[in-house]
């Protein structure tokens, strides 16, 4: 009797611990969102294009995010930028892991006419590399002109730096630009001036590889360091020993300037005026003055003043009309 007691009193006990489990909370499971652009893992260069939104998406070996950026063109969809950290683990195991898979030339190509519609796109094949190590693009124009990109680039360590326990995370960025007004080199810059500021924890997940250490040869005899980059035959200093100028004193200089003299001027000639015509009268206001001649071109004082101030003063002076001819003249005198 007591062990049929304890037997149900253990199947009650089972039942409620049951129940107990079973009712839990609700729970929303994780997929994409929406945040701030301040927690974007990668960022455009200085000048922009400018960021309009961030979507991200949580996976159980790393993060994924889509960056919005401003659109300027008549090319059917949106500019993106698109980092996917892959590596690190435990971060929203429900979601399940990404593919670890690298960058292979058929699905860039893929991808790069995929997200251009109606656009021809040529894959530029000139070796590149920005800050963190080679990348890839395709270019194209619309009809429209609009000029377009689609760049991607996989930033992971070498094999040769891989070990036991470092160096297996991995990066993986792509670039989708249409601007009506931009060049291809415009738009290219945006994949040489862009910065990842996301990293994965953990030396295990470093996907950049190790520190590379400072150059063998400095310190060294026979390597040469110049300040420009040409070399020594690009500098712009002279080859050679050449004195530097003597150096001038501007108190001086303005000083000789402005007590430098003056260029001397030419005389002017001297115009010689013809003699006046009869003898010389004197002016009425100064019967003194008896030197004193009248200008043939200024006017004629009267003639009877003159004559008393020269009988005054003891001198005849003819009369203007006994003047110029010499029967008149003697007629005068008389």
């Amino acid at each position: 009797m007591r062990l049929l007691n304890l037997i149900s009193i253990v199947a009650v006990a089972g039942v409620m611990a049951g129940c107990s489990t079973t009712s839990g909370s609700v729970k929303q499971p994780s997929g994409p969102e929406a945040i701030a652009s301040e927690k974007a893992l990668v960022m455009p260069p200085p000048g922009g294009p400018s960021i309009v939104s961030v979507v991200e998406t949580k996976r159980g070996n790393g993060v994924e995010q889509t960056l919005s950026l401003f659109t300027s063109s008549s090319v059917p969809g949106q500019n993106f930028m698109k980092v996917q950290f892959l590596g690190a683990s435990g971060s929203n195991p429900d979601t399940g892991s990404a593919g670890y898979r690298m960058f292979s030339e058929t699905g860039m190509s893929r991808e790069a006419f995929a997200s251009v519609p109606g656009v021809a796109m040529a894959r530029n094949t000139t070796f590149l590399q920005n800050s963190y190590g080679p990348f890839s693009y395709a270019s194209g124009r619309s009809r429209g002109g609009d000029t377009c990109i689609y760049g991607w680039q996989q930033i992971r360590s070498s094999r040769a730096a891989h070990t036991q326990t470092r160096n297996f995370g991995m990066i993986q960025v792509k670039l989708r630009l249409c601007d009506a007004r931009a060049s291809e080199r415009q738009l290219l810059a945006v994949m040489y001036g862009y910065t990842i500021t996301g990293t994965l924890n953990g030396e295990i997940w470093n996907p950049y590889g190790d520190v590379r250490g400072a150059d063998p040869t400095l310190g060294q005899t026979g390597t040469p360091i110049y300040p420009d980059e040409g070399g020594y035959r690009q500098m712009s200093m002279p080859l050679g020993y050449e004195p530097a100028p003597q150096a001038v004193n501007r108190a001086t200089v303005r000083r000789a300037v402005v007590t430098r003299p003056q260029p001397a001027v030419a005389p002017q000639p001297v115009v010689q005026q013809a003699p006046p015509v009869g003898p010389r009268v004197p002016l009425p206001d100064a019967p003194q003055q008896s030197s004193q001649m009248v200008a043939p071109g200024s006017p004629a004082q009267p003639a009877a003043p003159a004559q008393q101030s020269a009988r005054a003063g003891g001198v005849a002076v003819p009369s203007p009309d006994c003047i110029g001819d010499a029967a008149m003249t003697a007629a005068c005198r008389r």
